[in-house]
């Protein structure tokens, strides 16, 4: 219990991976990737019960060894790389109702964001109490700002590309734009179940830096990831 409320932690971990042979797993500085979100988890001492969803036995027995639970294998149908996020949610808190041990609250969180850290998770947690929240979603300042981007013709013009008023703009003074970073994802049980949805009413965004936001996709975010954890970096590219 956390604030006399109860919390699930979902780690999504399909085997299969398109960008990077057994991505979930792949050596980070020492550990499979996974084991970055278990451990974080662990540490914010916010969940009562941590489990991964996944549909290989190996992404199971792994993850066991760092801590987490994996009630379940999840269905071949929710681990294709059609199958929604939304989906696998209601599967997992679908257990727990059939079960009859239901939760307050649960976390999405993705093992594909090794970088984010126990303190991410409390503090995102705490927004939610201190907004009344249904849910709570991470963001970070994107990039670059959106002002500045815009489609091409098949003829690659740049005629119009960016709008007259934004042209002698200094950068700084643009306004800030933030983007969804998929570090975390927290809801109210009661409140997903029935949107389907983490976005609507009392929704909050919780600010992240760019350093870790990194979602690891391929190879480069992989290397990226390794430099920020100050380690050293293992090519390991698709067999």
């Amino acid at each position: 219990m956390y604030n006399n409320k109860s919390f699930l932690a979902i780690i999504p971990a399909r085997g299969g991976s398109k960008g990077i042979k057994d991505k979930n797993i792949i050596n980070l500085k020492g550990k499979p990737l996974v084991a970055y979100t278990i451990e974080a988890a662990k540490e914010s001492q916010v969940f009562d019960e941590i489990i991964v969803s996944t549909d290989s036995l190996k992404i199971a027995e792994i993850s066991k060894s760092f801590g987490a639970k994996v009630p379940f294998l999840r269905p071949k149908e929710l681990a294709t790389d059609n199958a929604k996020s939304v989906d696998v949610i209601l599967h997992a808190l679908n257990y727990y109702i059939n079960q009859n041990a239901e939760f307050d609250y649960f976390m999405l969180l993705q093992p594909t964001s090794p970088l984010r850290n126990s303190k991410d998770i409390k503090n995102a947690v705490n927004l939610l109490f201190e907004k009344n929240a249904n849910s709570v979603v991470s963001v970070c300042e994107t990039e670059h700002s959106p002002l500045w981007s815009n489609t091409l013709p098949d003829d690659l013009s740049l005629a119009n590309f960016i709008k007259q008023e934004i042209k002698n703009i200094p950068r700084q003074e643009l306004p800030k734009y933030y983007r969804i970073n998929g570090v975390l994802y927290i809801s109210n049980v009661d409140f997903f179940i029935r949107e389907k949805d983490f976005y609507g009413e009392k929704s909050y965004a919780y600010i992240m830096p760019p350093e870790r936001s990194i979602d690891i996709d391929n190879l480069v975010d992989l290397k990226l990831a390794e430099i920020l954890l100050g380690g050293d970096y293992e090519d390991k590219r698709d067999q």
